[in-house]
């Protein structure tokens, strides 16, 4: 099993970004904070010129309820989307919650990670 799930878009990393925002709070997600690498990397003087966002997402209701069930999901809370250039073209990734999840070796967490995994791929996918 592949740990990621990446996507290729043609858009630029703004549209990208502005398009993977409307589609999160489709599926009431909502980004916490977005993370530019290349302008901290810069901001203390190493050299790094591709561009590279973390965005933080969470959607408050799956938040507690994954939390409920096992408090050890925080530690891969809240899911992060990666938006970067490659070779001229726009990334658009993640890692797989059931991927993360299913280091907790519990069953229903497994039923819950693959509900918010196939959620965020579907934002990805109308994201491109």
């Amino acid at each position: 099993m592949l740990f990621d799930y990446t996507v290729i878009t043609n858009k630029t990393i703004d549209e990208a970004i502005h398009n993977l925002e409307e589609s999160l709070k489709q599926e009431k997600f909502g980004v916490l904070w977005m993370f530019d690498i290349k302008e901290k990397l810069q901001e203390k003087g190493l050299e790094f010129s591709k561009e590279f966002k973390v965005l933080e997402v969470c959607n408050p209701d799956e938040a507690q309820r994954v939390l409920n069930q096992n408090e050890m999901a925080g530690y891969f809370l809240p899911c992060k989307i990666v938006v970067y250039e490659h070779e001229g073209k726009t990334k658009i990734g993640m890692s797989k919650p059931t991927a993360l999840f299913s280091l907790l070796n519990d069953e229903k967490m497994k039923l819950f990670a693959k509900d918010i995994e196939d959620r965020l791929i579907n934002v990805l996918n109308n994201s491109i």
